[in-house]
């Protein structure tokens, strides 16, 4: 049986784990493998601004900005029934991006092979062995199995965090939430560049614009709360949406016609008891799951798979505490979300008995 030796084996190619490839490649050995031969479509994704500064650090900077990814110049939420806005106006980093997901997943998985890592997909792990100085891993793949060995492993599963529960991390989840999108037409420039977010009783909705003329549509809701039908009405999400003021407005506005069916994608907080220990790492969602309206999932893909990376650089070259300053950094990041996520859902107070709210602030009942 064939034998694959890496020093650095990356399970996942989406971008937190073609970001950790990418970095790694050209100094260690590095084997990259992914289930799916090319990435899927995935529901519109942002970039804030400081991405920026992350990309131009990884030498990508310029090759994002020819891919033609659509501004992204702030939000505008019909929150607690009235209207909040956050402009990039300001911003030393000038706008952000909404992404075309595809372009994007594909460009880090094409750059980390031309800087010298080995993609393997589509394949899957079987098993994984610790052994002296590393691991076994047994790899399914199109051809049969083959065995790969390497110094460190990197998860970038997602929020399944597959191989590092299968080395022993036990996943936390802090909620139910899921999204409901579909994508559709985009036919007037008026609200191009701004993300728009409502709220509503059992959740809230976003919408933005994506290159090409197209928009992403989503309700975010606790699975329990879904219309057991819903998914199963082609034309359900759309009407939905068309039912709240702000939002049929800004459908109307935009001269918004949905063309692809509606697609649910768990969205909920999770996070690892340990993002890393002795000779692995968990990165993006497998590390750390963000709920959409912190705006920071692909952000923090990119970041944790640079951040891993480096640390992964460093146990290589003899630095065994490496895995702990990274376990400090998911901490501190873990921490920060958790203060601004429950800042932005106290904000609302409309449905306060409502389970959707309830969940995600229960303090304001209980002081009452």
């Amino acid at each position: 049986m064939t034998l694959l030796q890496a020093d650095v084996l990356i399970v996942g190619a989406g971008p937190a784990g073609a970001t950790a490839a990418l970095n790694l490649a050209g100094r260690h050995r590095v084997l990259l493998v992914d289930r799916l031969a090319a990435p899927l479509a995935r529901i519109g994704e942002s970039l804030p601004p400081a991405a920026a500064r992350l990309l131009r650090d990884m030498d990508l900077l310029d090759a994002f900005l020819r891919q033609g990814h659509a501004p992204y110049h702030g939000n505008r939420a019909w929150w607690n029934g009235a209207w909040t806005e956050h402009h990039f106006l300001s911003d030393p980093d000038g706008h952000g991006w909404h992404l075309a997901r595809g372009t994007f997943d594909l460009s880090l998985r094409d750059e980390a092979r031309r800087r010298g890592a080995a993609l393997l997909a589509p394949a899957s792990v079987d098993t994984i062995t610790p052994e002296y100085d590393g691991w076994r891993v047994r790899l399914q793949t199109r051809h049969g199995p083959c065995d790969a060995a390497a110094r460190i492993v990197i998860d970038a599963t997602g929020r399944g965090a597959r191989l590092a529960r299968r080395i022993g991390a036990r996943r936390q989840r802090g909620d139910r939430l899921i999204s409901v999108w579909q994508y559709g037409r985009d036919l007037a420039p008026s609200q191009r560049g701004f993300a728009h977010i409502e709220a509503c009783e059992d959740g809230w909705w976003y919408s933005a614009p994506l290159p090409g003329q197209r928009r992403v549509l989503a309700l975010h809701t606790d699975a329990d709360l879904l219309a057991k039908t819903g998914l199963r009405d082609a034309g359900w999400l759309e009407a939905a949406a068309r039912r709240l003021p702000a939002t049929r407005e800004l459908l109307e506005q935009q001269g918004y016609a949905a063309d692809t069916p509606a697609m649910a994608t768990p969205a909920h907080t999770a996070s690892l008891d340990a993002g890393a220990g002795p000779g692995w790492f968990a990165v993006g969602d497998a590390a750390l799951s963000f709920d959409p309206l912190s705006s920071q999932g692909i952000f923090n893909a990119l970041y944790t798979g640079l951040a891993a990376a480096e640390a992964a650089d460093r146990t290589l070259r003899g630095e065994p505490q490496a895995c702990q300053h990274y376990n400090g950094e998911l901490a501190a990041i873990g921490a920060a979300y958790e203060r601004h996520l429950a800042y932005c859902y106290g904000q609302e107070t409309r449905w306060p008995s409502a389970p959707f709210w309830r969940r995600r602030v229960p303090a304001r009942l209980s002081s009452r």
